[in-house]
């Protein structure tokens, strides 16, 4: 899509922050063996950083559809950030909430190919039962559902900001 990606330290970090995370409540809240536990968080943190593009590319299909498209993403701690023309001119509110809303759209749909994945992988059990949940649950209460709360750095905030102003 013509995206500049960009990645601060603090992104790298935090992946094996989230990483030793998911392995430790593999291994001690599901007692999972050491060496699945491991693989099975290597394979949910890169579902995480999926889950991340799919959500921004949601974001830059809506922003291109409304006539004024992103210039890239910046992946930062365990998030990221749209990134449009610092030259853009004031823009309509519907236009702020248009692209607001294509991030959580996407994460709604790729939360849809989550639950398949769950389904098809829940009898196998073990460490691909539970990297299926995580990226069910992860897209859907994160990433759709959570995208919605009014934090400073969310859709929800973007979405309060220019409802208010419509």
């Amino acid at each position: 899509m013509g995206l500049k990606l960009s990645v601060k330290p603090s992104a790298i970090l935090s992946t094996l922050g989230l990483w030793a995370i998911l392995a430790s409540v593999a291994v001690w809240l599901l007692s999972l063996p050491l060496a699945e536990a491991v693989a099975g968080s290597l394979v949910a943190v890169g579902l995480h950083w999926l889950s991340e593009l799919v959500h921004q590319l949601g974001h830059a299909w809506a922003a291109r559809r409304v006539g004024y498209p992103m210039e890239g993403i910046r992946f930062w701690d365990v998030l990221s950030t749209s990134l449009y023309p610092r030259d853009e001119p004031e823009l309509p509110a519907e236009v702020h909430i248009r692209r607001a809303l294509g991030g959580p759209a996407a994460s709604l749909m790729l939360s849809l190919v989550a639950a398949l994945v769950l389904v098809g992988l829940w009898p196998l059990g073990g460490a691909p039962r539970w990297v299926a949940v995580f990226f069910w649950a992860e897209n859907l209460l994160v990433f759709t559902l959570g995208a919605f709360l009014p934090l400073r750095f969310t859709d929800g905030s973007t979405l309060l900001t220019w409802w208010r102003k419509r």
